[in-house]
């Protein structure tokens, strides 16, 4: 467990250092040190009666409620059966599903067994999902019904050896003849448990796939110790509470639901309701039924949520706070007024890097500042000269705490070593600070928008499309401009419309030039069925490009 002194620089005063150590200490932690299977197992011990997790399946089949005890007891069957099955210690084990139990029960089996588990965007198609199997050294699949026609293509000449299935109500029974099933293993009724059991904090437990969104992903072996940080920083940065109610609908195969969510409300003891994917138009609706007090947004999903149709009843729901990561600046206070509640933004990387803005701290539109102490961040020209506030430059930090920064790309040890050149984790963000140091989103790196001298703000251009009543989701994505000019971009603003709904391209320009300055107006209008996203829900424009025929 970290120091006293440690965590009075991550907290910043001795009031909510005081806090900190004692939540901290209740979780547990120190026995577990990181670890899903002994955290599980501690729960189980003293409560297990209690429902640490319900998963909300939409009204498909009836919400799986599931006890600490369930979740420890299932966990062991799950463990017992891989390892019956013939998996070892260091065998990549892939998941491509939606949030369901068994990606709770897959990952602390590997924790017992020494497994890696390589957790799939269940978006995940073709070539990418190809690639992603193929990349990490796969060994087996598990996987839903719903899933398997993807899945089946992709595992062929990868070696994958075998698909197991997870069988929901809504599957057809006959695919439990073409495939073993994990419920045969889950439906046993003995728990026996494992007196082999490996429980290495420091041995591999994930490979996560980052988003993509410049190239192929790359794959970031993680161990346990990172849940040590994740619970943490529930207790010093979300400052959750223990009548609070975690809600999240992000993908659990993406670090910011393990971050944010999972592994902070298990370990402080506090209630999480997950449901199979993110839904915007349901999203109150849920958190009303179960008392969610708090959830995670990401990227677009906000303003996916803000360009629902007004209603009389928006403020009418228990959540205080939303955990956000890019909150467009030209709704954040709207949306706060709206629903009635506060914004917690942030910043972070599955490499690592972690920035927040405290609710009622900061400027409107920061992501915040690093952790005193703990994280240092900088901002950086491209010789690595920090440059004075108000300038652009990337984002690079590392963790003071830390002898070295370390990011570990699965088989790929000089972009390993390029990511933390100079000892610095260099993002590939591009962001300013203000004078007093709170840091700014700019844009990635290499995706600047630029429209005759002026830099457009895409966020902006978006709220306004996104008034419009037909508009699901909107991106605004530059091309190069048709004159020529250097650095100078071409808007495209890709449009998905409300089921049953159609677009009109001219009656989006006309709007937008009714609303914004002229440089703003997009000159491209693209209809899509639904704007194709990253496990972190950022907007793929790369994809966007692709299907114009445009290299990104």
């Amino acid at each position: 467990m970290p120091t006293a002194s440690t965590l009075q620089k991550l907290t910043g005063n001795r009031e909510t250092l005081s806090l900190v150590l004692k939540g901290a200490a209740s979780t547990g932690f120190t026995k577990h040190k990181g670890v899903l299977s002994k955290l599980l197992e501690l729960r189980a011990t003293e409560n297990p009666n209690g429902v640490g997790i319900i998963f909300e399946n939409g009204g498909a089949y009836p919400d799986d409620r599931l006890t600490y005890a369930m979740l420890w007891a299932n966990s062991l069957r799950m463990a017992r059966g891989l390892r019956e099955a013939g998996y070892v210690r260091g065998d990549k084990i892939a998941l491509v599903m939606r949030n369901v139990p068994e990606y709770i029960y897959a990952l602390a089996a590997c924790s017992m067994l020494g497994c890696v588990l390589v957790p799939i965007d269940p978006r995940a198609k073709g070539e990418k999902l190809t690639y992603q199997l193929g990349d990490s050294d796969a060994r087996a699949v598990l996987t839903t019904a719903d899933l398997l026609s993807e899945v089946e293509p992709a595992c062929t000449g990868v070696g994958v050896e075998q698909i197991y299935l997870a069988m929901k109500p809504d599957a057809d029974p006959a695919l439990a003849s073409r495939y073993p099933t994990l419920n045969e293993w889950l439906d046993r009724r003995e728990v026996m448990g494992m007196d082999d059991r490996v429980d290495d904090s420091t041995a591999p437990v994930q490979i996560i796939y980052t988003s993509g969104v410049t190239g192929n992903p790359k794959g970031v072996t993680l161990d346990s110790q990172r849940h040590i940080m994740y619970c943490l920083i529930g207790w010093a940065a979300w400052r959750y509470q223990p009548n609070d109610i975690l809600y999240t609908g992000l993908s659990l195969t993406h670090g910011n639901a393990q971050a944010v969510t999972l592994i902070p409300g298990l370990s402080i003891r506090v209630p999480i309701v997950i449901s199979q994917r993110f839904t915007k138009s349901r999203i109150w609706d849920v958190c009303r039924k179960y008392g969610c007090t708090t959830f995670s947004l990401l990227g677009g999903m906000m303003s996916g949520i803000y360009n629902e149709p007004l209603r009389r009843d928006d403020a009418d729901n228990p959540v205080r706070v939303v955990i956000s990561a890019g909150t467009p600046r030209a709704i954040w206070e709207d949306f706060e007024e709206r629903f009635d509640l506060k914004i917690l933004e942030w910043y972070g990387a599955i490499e690592g890097g972690l920035a927040y803005k405290p609710v009622g701290a900061g400027p409107i539109g920061s992501f915040g500042k690093p952790i005193p102490g703990v994280m240092q961040m900088k901002v950086v020209d491209e010789d690595d000269n920090e440059v004075p506030p108000g300038e652009t430059g990337e984002l690079i930090s590392r963790m003071a705490l830390q002898s070295k920064n370390k990011v570990d790309y699965y088989k790929k040890p000089e972009a390993s070593e390029e990511k933390t050149r100079g000892g610095w984790l260099r993002s590939g963000d591009i962001v300013h600070s203000d004078s007093d140091g709170w840091l700014f989103f700019d844009y990635r790196k290499g995706g600047a928008l630029r429209r005759q001298g002026d830099f457009i703000k895409p966020d902006l251009v978006e709220r306004v499309i996104g008034e419009m009543p037909e508009i699901s989701e909107v991106c605004v994505y530059g091309i190069p401009a048709a004159s020529g000019a250097p650095g100078e971009s071409d808007l495209v603003a890709a449009v998905a419309p409300f089921t049953g709904m159609s677009i009109d391209p001219d009656a989006i320009i006309r709007f937008c030039a009714s609303r914004l300055e002229g440089n703003s107006v997009p000159s491209h209008i693209q209809i899509v069925d639904e704007i194709p996203k990253s496990p972190s829900e950022k907007y793929l424009d790369r994809v966007l490009r692709e299907k114009l025929g445009i290299e990104a």
